[in-house]
């Protein structure tokens, strides 16, 4: 069996649910920027318990503040665009044998509706549950005051671009004011598919295959894990329009506007492994590919060009 796994915002399209999602409410995006940056930073400083795409957990408490709803997160996916070649690209792997897994931090109802259009069926997505109207449900509106005074409190902060006083701030609120209340049932509850849990998911989906034997495309730090193991494991690890957390553990990187490339890549593995892929990209014979595995340079302006190309704002996102 032939596997590959793709993350799903980003190589699969350029959308960002949770940003859109929180895009929805007056002051949701600055929000979640300062939370998505946040969760770069406790990434980084290897937190315990904690891994890089736990956003997905931190906005909770956000959106139930603004009574989201699971419809509105499904429904997004019937608005977000596909990465260009994507379901070309898809289409052709499942025909020749391939089983396409989606691998995402994503919430569940939005990556399995947007599987569904790329013709990936819903055994083979892993992403992230949140029983959203359960929760909003299960919270009386004066329990979410401290989320209100939260909000206010960021809205002035990033604005300063102040790393060190959003941090204190948000440490706060998360790990000891949210973590002495009824919320904390949020923090505990909601583990995104993000960091090592992204390896975990992997694992199950492929059963007794080696990771070796695996093909992997992701873009950010929440794919940083996953590179590496697969990497390591000398299977191929494909950075697409990465940013500069995904890149330095991918194997091979495609920086361009289209996914249609990656077919001769994903060919030449399907014939001859490392090796074969290695030379297809070495010999140019698809724009926009580059063998990094090795090497010290990596080419993280032309991804990040390409990045901003396909997915504007959501692609400074970590």
């Amino acid at each position: 069996m032939k596997f590959v796994a793709f993350d799903l915002e980003g190589p699969l399209s350029p959308n960002d649910n949770a940003y859109e999602l929180m895009g929805l409410f007056p002051g949701g995006r600055e929000v979640f920027e300062a939370v998505s940056r946040y969760d770069d930073l406790l990434a980084l400083e290897g937190r315990p318990g904690y891994e890089p795409g736990d956003t997905l957990a931190l906005i909770v408490p956000f959106l139930l503040r603004h009574g989201a709803t699971g419809a509105q997160i499904a429904g997004l996916a019937g608005k977000a665009s596909l990465t260009p070649g994507a379901r070309e690209l898809i289409g052709r792997l499942l025909k020749s044998g391939w089983r396409v897994l989606c691998v995402t931090t994503t919430y569940r109802p939005y990556a399995r509706a947007i599987a569904r259009r790329l013709g990936i069926p819903a055994k083979d997505v892993a992403s992230t549950p949140l029983p959203l109207d359960q929760y909003r449900r299960a919270f009386a509106t004066e329990q979410l005051e401290p989320v209100e005074r939260a909000e206010r409190a960021l809205y002035s902060l990033r604005r300063e671009g102040n790393d060190e006083k959003m941090k204190a701030l948000l440490d706060g609120f998360y790990w000891k004011e949210l973590a002495a209340s009824p919320l904390k049932r949020l923090l505990e509850e909601v583990k995104p598919v993000g960091g090592r849990r992204k390896v975990e998911a992997l694992m199950r989906l492929v059963g007794d295959t080696s990771l070796g034997d695996v093909v992997v495309v992701g873009d950010s730090i929440t794919d940083l894990a996953l590179f590496r193991a697969v990497g390591e494991a000398g299977g191929l690890a494909v950075a697409f329009n990465a940013n500069q957390y995904a890149l330095p553990y991918a194997t091979l990187g495609l920086a361009g506007d289209s996914l249609l490339p990656l077919e001769g890549v994903l060919l030449a593995w399907e014939e001859g492994g490392r090796d074969k892929a290695r030379d297809f990209v070495e010999k140019g014979r698809e724009e926009g590919l580059h063998w990094l595995a090795g090497k010290k340079e990596r080419p993280l302006e032309l991804h990040r060009h390409y990045r901003r190309l396909l997915r504007a704002r959501a692609g400074e996102l970590g």
